[in-house]
């Protein structure tokens, strides 16, 4: 069996943020666990609702400890180059708003579960706090052109905002 593509090529130095008037991005770590839980657990029905969810069986309640363990698989994710989850800071306070999840485009099998990666397609998934709602559609936009500009997939899969 061939070995699959890497998600990024091998010479992709992978952006450490982004920085907007109305946001900052940066890799997404167990230093930003208590704000993180706190952000998506008071959202929960709104980050259901937004473009691109439900994914999988998240958001779901869990607790403090389970919730940094997942922090701590997406930092080793990015660190391995398999996938790049950024949290969404609020400029002026530091309070995680959100996220933005840049995954590997899987192709899906017959029963819909998913298979192996797209070579040079990216899933994108990105979610805000519902009391910050408002800036659903600018990060969509922001993201989407930073993507476009600064990363090097042929493909990206990230729901459209109306």
């Amino acid at each position: 069996m061939e070995a699959s593509a890497p998600f990024v090529p091998a010479s992709f130095d992978p952006p450490t943020g982004l920085v907007d008037g109305a946001f900052v991005l940066e890799p997404l770590g167990p230093r930003h666990n208590e704000s993180d839980c706190a952000a998506w657990s008071s959202s929960l029905d709104h980050i259901r609702a937004t473009p691109g969810f439900p994914w999988g069986d998240w958001p779901h309640e869990m607790s403090l400890a389970a919730n940094l363990a997942d922090l701590e698989m997406h930092e080793r994710d990015f660190e391995n180059r398999a996938g790049f989850t950024y949290t969404v800071l609020d400029p002026e306070s530091g309070d995680v708003i959100g996220c933005v999840y840049v995954y590997p485009l899987r192709r899906r099998n017959d029963d819909g579960t998913a298979a192996e990666p797209i070579p040079g397609a990216a899933s994108v998934r990105s979610w805000v706090r519902e009391d910050r709602a408002a800036l659903d559609e600018p990060l969509w936009r922001a993201v989407s052109a930073w993507l476009g500009a600064e990363w090097p997939f042929e493909r990206i899969e990230y729901a459209a905002r109306d």
